[in-house]
């Protein structure tokens, strides 16, 4: 991350963070050429910067159909949640999205 543009590296940094916060046994790598967080054994999330904002990637396109990205004031695509490049997804939002990924998984 540490190639990319302020605000998103901080921004991404900081969603980092908060995932490492949540999951402390949580593995990074790189999964379909994303940052991305591997819990279990199951990948459950990604992050990477837009030329205008940052997306999340929650590895599946059925958790996303479970969070209302309008009331959050974002949007999406049929995989991935985007963000304002300089407002990190918080701690809650994150953890309803691991949660969901997971849920699926079981």
């Amino acid at each position: 991350m540490r190639q990319l543009p302020e605000p998103q590296r901080t921004t991404l940094e900081t969603v980092r963070e908060r995932l490492h916060a949540l999951y402390p046994g949580l593995e990074e790598g790189l999964h379909y050429g994303v940052a991305a967080f591997k819990l279990d054994g199951v990948w459950v999330a990604g992050i990477a910067a837009r030329k205008d904002g940052c997306s999340y990637y929650p590895m599946s396109g059925r958790v996303l159909d479970h969070i209302d990205v309008d009331a959050l004031g974002m949007t999406r695509t049929s995989g991935a949640l985007q963000f304002a490049k300089d407002k990190p997804l918080t701690k809650n939002l994150l953890r309803k999205l691991v949660t969901l990924r997971l849920a699926e998984r079981r």
